[in-house]
């Protein structure tokens, strides 16, 4: 599945590629951020609204990632 420099880890065989994970992170961060907008903004102390503010920051920055590098793939390797 991966070229001779993805052979390092399992992580970098799926990132880029792996569309049924960014379609997941996409739905993920399109839940968690309404909302933790809705229920949680007006007392961002909680540990609830820490919770799922960390969880959404971590969707969106895994699915950031992935679509740097998938852009990444497509404009400079064949």
């Amino acid at each position: 599945m991966g070229c001779e420099q993805c052979f390092e880890s399992i992580f970098r065989q799926k990132i880029g590629r792996c569309k049924r994970c960014m379609v997941q992170l996409t739905v993920l961060s399109l839940f968690a951020w309404p909302i933790w907008w809705h229920y949680f903004a007006d007392q961002p102390k909680t540990v609830e609204s820490i919770a799922l503010l960390f969880f959404a920051i971590s969707f969106t920055g895994l699915l950031c990632l992935h679509l740097l590098v998938w852009c990444y793939r497509k404009l400079y390797q064949k």
